[in-house]
């Protein structure tokens, strides 16, 4: 195995990339960590990946514009228009490693602290409790009313005006398919049937997994729930809004539907 590394760094929401004399993005590759790091930064062996191994950790100021590399501190999100697909992905399951890292670094046990024990698991020094990242399931659906028509809706959350898919977290005690059914009925006061499994995809913001579906209406009329959405309708294939991100599987859901026409 090569003795360079992928290293990850993260500046609170961004991933340091480094920018090639070409203006490609690519994750630094060395054999030390491409910035200064503290006696107290947690260096996480991730994975291996092309031979490499894979480590992650965090800074709290982006890297002096004197750094060795040209490293540009770039948010998650927009990383995906910049880096190859693979790496993205490792950026995120980097992310969302830290994410816990730094979040349970004391038992809810007994108060003690936690320490790595394996890659992926920690142990409390005091009372030996174990802990695993958890991951939070959450469940999306394109609404089809006929051939033509699909329901689109705008959350109070989304920061730019487009529309999405009806979409939840998935509660203690259900099903995938049971989340779906109530989080439509909630958000929008449809009825729906033919649920049709679509895929999945890892979400770090902060540690979720989304689950799409595709589902037919069945009946009611629709009443928005304020709390949760701004705007909710029906839309046909010429009338589109604006759509979400390619890196969603909202939109991966909606160009599919597109791509039958």
């Amino acid at each position: 195995m090569s003795t360079e590394k992928y290293f990850f760094v993260f500046c609170k929401e961004s991933v340091l990339l480094e920018e090639r004399l070409d203006g490609s993005y690519a994750i630094p590759l060395s054999e030390e960590p491409p910035t200064d790091v503290r006696p107290w930064t947690v260096i996480m062996d991730v994975t291996t990946f092309e031979g490499h191994e894979v480590k992650a950790y965090c800074i709290d100021m982006p890297p002096a514009s004197s750094s060795p590399l040209s490293l540009n501190p770039v948010p998650l999100r927009q990383s995906y228009y910049k880096l190859p697909l693979p790496f993205y992905l490792l950026a995120g399951k980097c992310a969302e490693l830290l994410y816990w890292e730094r979040s349970n670094r004391f038992c809810g046990v007994c108060g003690g602290h936690m320490k790595m024990h394996t890659n992926i698991s920690k142990r409390c020094e005091q009372c030996g409790k174990e802990q695993w990242p958890q991951v939070a399931p959450a469940v999306i659906v394109l609404i089809h009313r006929g051939p033509d028509e699909v329901l689109l809706a705008r959350g109070r959350s989304f920061r730019s005006n487009f529309y999405g898919l009806i979409a939840g977290f998935v509660e203690t005690g259900e099903t995938l398919e049971e989340a779906v059914h109530r989080e439509v009925m909630e958000e929008t006061g449809l009825r729906i049937q033919n649920l049709r499994y679509f895929g999945s995809q890892p979400w770090p913001y902060p540690s979720g997994v989304m689950v799409g579906y595709n589902a037919d209406y069945l009946c009611g009329e629709l009443h928005v729930q304020r709390d949760e959405l701004r705007k909710a309708a029906w839309f046909r294939r010429d009338n589109l809004p604006n759509l979400p991100e390619k890196l969603s599987i909202a939109r991966m859901l909606i160009d599919a539907w597109l791509e039958k026409s």
